[in-house]
């Protein structure tokens, strides 16, 4: 199962979190979140230089209806391997990146993109973006773009998702939801996507929190 730990912005707790385990680092690059470290060129400049010692996990940033230049400038400035989309991107604009990187790689990351469910969400919307994403996330609908409200859409609506691409699960997960996690059978499920429920302040992840949520889905 992979592990996605969203909302990073220091660098020992960005290392304190990859020894817990994590495979995938997630940074926000959105003014309006309290975890943006769009502005941080402390930050950029670090992760550029410290490449080994974070050998082995993907660098993932996050992104609102942004830019595309926007967004090539933060893959070479923070040395990003993953764009996630998490706004209302259409499939054509990830067609578009796709595109760009096919005949450039010198700005080239993977893409996912998120999905913000509540109650109304149509899982067949994901299909449009079959084939243009390595992966989706499905968070949970808040009245902000950028989502992050804390809180969990009905998990047991994962049943209505009957395509191909992997997805992880995002919203409001908690250390007391290793279990009900474990227990999810979808062929499609991928991993977990963690933030709000693990930190100790915004932007600041409990490690150890971390560690042992990992030892038990593993």
């Amino acid at each position: 199962m992979k592990i996605k730990v969203c909302g990073l912005t220091q660098p020992d707790n960005i290392l304190a979190i990859k020894s817990a385990g994590a495979d995938m680092l997630g940074f926000i690059f959105h003014k309006a979140s309290s975890r943006d470290i769009s502005k941080n060129k402390e930050l950029a400049k670090w992760l550029k230089t410290h490449k080994e010692e974070l050998e082995g996990v993907n660098l993932v940033g996050i992104f609102v209806n942004a830019e595309v230049d926007y967004i090539l400038n933060a893959i070479h400035d923070y040395g990003l391997t993953h764009v996630q989309l998490h706004g209302n991107e259409s499939a054509g604009y990830c067609r578009e990146l796709q595109l760009l990187w096919s005949v450039s790689t010198r700005y080239k990351a993977g893409l996912t993109k998120a999905f913000r469910i509540d109650e109304d969400f149509d899982f067949a919307t994901t299909n449009d973006y079959t084939g243009a994403c390595e992966w989706f996330v499905f968070d949970t609908k808040s009245d902000q773009s950028q989502g992050g409200t804390g809180h969990q859409w009905d998990w047991s609506r994962l049943d209505e998702y009957q395509g191909l691409t992997p997805f992880l699960l995002s919203g409001g997960i908690r250390p007391q939801d290793a279990q009900r996690i474990s227990q999810i059978e979808h062929p499609q499920f991928w991993g977990v996507d963690l933030n709000s429920g693990f930190e100790e302040e915004p932007g600041l992840k409990d490690a150890r929190l971390v560690e042992k949520f990992i030892a038990l889905l593993r």
